[in-house]
C-alpha cells in the first residue's frame, strides 16, 4: 500500500546511548550516515549533524547523559529524519529564556536550543524540572 500524504510512516528506528564525548561523535556519525542514506544535500546533512552535535552535548553536559532516537520518517513522497534526545536530568526550568540567543547556563557558548531551532524544519522540547528534557527535531528533504 502507498503511503497518503499525511500518513507519516517511519520506516527505520535506532537508539543511541549519550554518556560519554565518545558518544555524542558517534551521534554525529550516525545522523552524518542516516541523512546520507535519505539523500539529503551537503548544507541539509550539515545542519542535522550540527544541531544534533549540540543536542547531544547539552544531553551530556546538563542532563547527565541520556539518549537519541533516530527515525527515517516518510510522508507521501516527503523524506525526514526525526532524532529525540531525552534525559532524565535537573530539567529546564524557563524553557523561553533557554531558547534565546546568547543565554547560557555559564557552560556553552549560548547557541545550544535557538541556534539548532534555527537549523530544523520542526523543533520541539518538553521538559519537566527535576524529571528532565526531550527535544525532538526534524528536517525534511
Amino acid at each position: 500500500m502507498a503511503p497518503r500524504a499525511g500518513m507519516m510512516i517511519v520506516s527505520k528506528s535506532e537508539v543511541l546511548p549519550i554518556r560519554s564525548s565518545d558518544d555524542v561523535v558517534l551521534v554525529r556519525q550516525a545522523v552524518r550516515r542516516w541523512a546520507i542514506e535519505l539523500g539529503f544535500s551537503l548544507v541539509d546533512q550539515t545542519k542535522m549533524i550540527t544541531a544534533a552535535s549540540e543536542l547531544a552535548r547539552n544531553a551530556l553536559d546538563y542532563g547527565g547523559g541520556g539518549s537519541v532516537r533516530l527515525e527515517s520518517l516518510l510522508d507521501g513522497a516527503r523524506k525526514g529524519l526525526r532524532l529525540t534526545f531525552e534525559d532524565s536530568g535537573p530539567g529546564i526550568p524557563d524553557i523561553e529564556l533557554a531558547l534565546t540567543d546568547g543565554y547560557t547556563s555559564g557552560k556553552g557558548m549560548g547557541m545550544g536550543l535557538g541556534g539548532s531551532r534555527r537549523l530544523v524544519n520542526e523543533f520541539a522540547i518538553e521538559s519537566r524540572v527535576g524529571e528532565g528534557t526531550r527535544v525532538t527535531i526534524s528536517r525534511w528533504r
